[in-house]
């Protein structure tokens, strides 16, 4: 059987259900959160797409209210988390709350395309509409303010995830001992 190698500039290999649930995550209404206060300018929601390896491509959204889910390019997902554990709610609010300086960085758009290569697309939902920034990685130290934070804070999101995942597969609640 020949190995086939992907480049990093094609496109990730998604199932239906990622396309689903990602295109869910994008148009999900501000009305939704109408509990919470937050100016039309104000971002209600994150949706990052990050490529972790050259065929894995995970994306991260995350909400005002603190939800904060994982959807991989293979169908699987992580979501809930943020109804069980405290330190993802409040990475997840933080985030979304102090996402809004990078909107004068990004660009109004109405399309959502997967990234190629290393950069990660973040999408950042407003009343008045969605906008688009890219975050290099590998590049991010030279990044722009407002990108070197975002970047930041959703770096703290998905480790927050992470232990909640962790601690998930152990049986242990957010305060680390069994019950």
């Amino acid at each position: 059987m020949a190995i086939v190698r992907r480049s990093p500039l094609d496109p990730y290999p998604v199932t239906p259900k990622f396309l689903q649930t990602r295109n869910g995550a994008l148009h999900i209404p501000p009305a939704q959160f109408s509990d919470l206060k937050f100016k039309a300018d104000e971002v209600y929601g994150v949706v990052i797409d990050i490529p972790l390896r050259a065929a894995i491509l995970v994306t991260m959204v995350c909400f005002i209210n603190g939800a904060a889910n994982l959807y991989f390019n293979n169908g699987s997902e992580y979501v809930g988390a943020s109804t069980r554990y405290k330190a993802v709610v409040q990475a997840a609010r933080n985030l979304v709350v102090n996402a809004t300086p990078l909107k004068e960085k990004a660009v109004r758009t109405s399309s959502f395309p997967l990234p190629v290569g290393n950069t990660n697309y973040v999408y950042l939902m407003t009343k008045r509409g969605t906008f688009r920034a890219e975050i290099n990685p590998y590049t991010i130290t030279a990044d722009d303010r407002e990108k070197r934070i975002v970047y930041h804070l959703y770096q703290q999101v998905m480790s927050a995830l992470r232990v909640a995942q962790l601690r998930d597969a152990e049986g242990l609640p957010e305060g680390g001992k069994r019950e």
